[in-house]
């Protein structure tokens, strides 16, 4: 096996899909332990990432602001020339990571990558986590148009990289997420201006970036106010984007005004909501970034999945419970429902709360209400359990 001294890997992605590359970096320190390892990401992630134990140093590209452009792209491949790697795994397969895995220097250049920049790779693979669209025109019209979800979970995806370009069998570590002592430390602090020691918490993430991975925020409602009525205490998280849905949510509940409520969407850091995660109990999610955020914290989740394809992105945890929605066209990758009338967003108003809510009530009871941080780790336990509505179990 060839030994690479200077590693670069890409992903310039989402805060899910980043979370969902860090197994890989694990695997990589494992079989390179003398390497200097560099990962390169969105620079709005940082502080998913910037402590993370495995890697050297990170490097981040501001994709909306100062590297956003040609011009600025090749400045910036530039810079990752003049770093020498010998090592460049590409982890996302658009245009920008593309080419700045096949400019940049490298002795060997692996991954994914748009067609035209793979003449530059010496060895390119399709990720069989994402989607693929045969045909063309818009989804369901003429000309047809179909949509082929993904087989694979992202993390096996990533990992049968390195074991088809390098030829090592990855440690499979899970998701990893790793705080500064002072995020740490503002956590801990917000945690106990809000709760008590005696607390359970149950973390609520409603929002999503598309509107068909969205539970209905009226069946949360229904969710909070029966936890409140168990003596839980509930922490509402997301973005700034979520604070509408998040208000629309808690003026359906009963117990609207209740003390058991707490706000803390749009109000934190990514690390600060990773270091909350750790005091609560369980996670009740979208299909979203934070979801494996809460995987990555030892927290256990059950989300709801409408238009996301369960292979490729269920979160990475074998306690964990996704329910799968029973609609024919599940999963569509639509991001606005196309149905009209009472079928409109048939597929996750068909996931009713009293199920939800049996697997919220077993998950609590199974792990006594314990917080994250005091449950056992589960290394090599990732395959969580979808329950397939459509089967009868309820």
């Amino acid at each position: 096996m060839t030994v690479y001294q200077n590693i670069l890997v890409i992903n310039l992605m989402q805060i899910g899909d980043l979370m969902l590359t860090t197994p890989v970096l694990g695997a990589l320190r494992k079989a390179y332990p003398q390497a200097r390892l560099t990962l390169l990401a969105d620079t709005r992630w940082r502080d998913l990432v910037e402590c993370n134990p495995h890697v050297d140093r990170c490097l981040f590209m501001d994709k909306k602001g100062a590297d956003k452009g040609w011009r600025s792209l090749w400045c910036f491949i530039g810079k990752v020339r003049a770093e020498k790697f010998d090592l460049v795994i590409n982890l996302h397969r658009n245009e920008r990571a593309s080419a700045v895995a096949a400019f940049s220097g490298a002795k060997k250049i692996v991954g994914y990558s748009k067609p035209l920049f793979a003449l530059f790779f010496d060895q390119t693979l399709q990720n069989p986590s994402i989607a693929h669209h045969v045909g063309w025109g818009p989804l369901g019209m003429f000309p047809p148009h179909k949509y082929v979800p993904g087989w694979e979970h992202q993390v096996h995806a990533h990992l049968q990289v390195l074991r088809e370009t390098l030829g090592i069998e990855p440690f499979d570590g899970g998701l990893e997420m790793v705080l500064s002592e002072e995020n740490q430390q503002k956590a801990d602090r917000l945690w106990q201006e809000h709760f008590a020691p005696e607390d359970k918490v149950i973390a609520f993430n409603i929002g999503a970036s598309w509107e068909t991975k969205r539970w209905l925020d009226r069946y949360f409602a229904e969710c909070a106010d029966r936890l409140v009525e168990q003596g839980y205490k509930i922490a509402f998280f997301g973005g700034p984007m979520d604070k509408s849905i998040v208000e629309k949510c808690i003026g359906q509940m009963v117990h609207k005004d209740s003390s058991c409520l707490h706000i803390f969407t749009g109000q934190v850091s990514l690390a600060v909501l990773a270091g909350l995660l750790r005091h609560c109990s369980l996670m009740l999610t979208t299909d979203s970034g934070p979801m494996h955020i809460g995987v990555a914290m030892n927290l256990p989740v059950i989300t709801m999945f409408g238009a996301s394809p369960v292979p490729g992105f269920y979160p990475y945890d074998g306690r964990s419970v996704l329910l799968k929605s029973p609609e024919k066209c599940h999963p569509c990758g639509i991001h606005k429902c196309p149905r009209e009338g009472a079928e409109n967003l048939a597929c996750m108003k068909k996931i009713p709360v009293p199920v939800v809510m049996h697997f919220v009530e077993d998950l609590l009871a199974e792990y006594q209400g314990q917080p994250a941080y005091k449950l056992p780790l589960h290394t090599g336990n990732y395959q969580c359990r979808v329950i397939e509505l459509t089967k009868g179990e309820f």
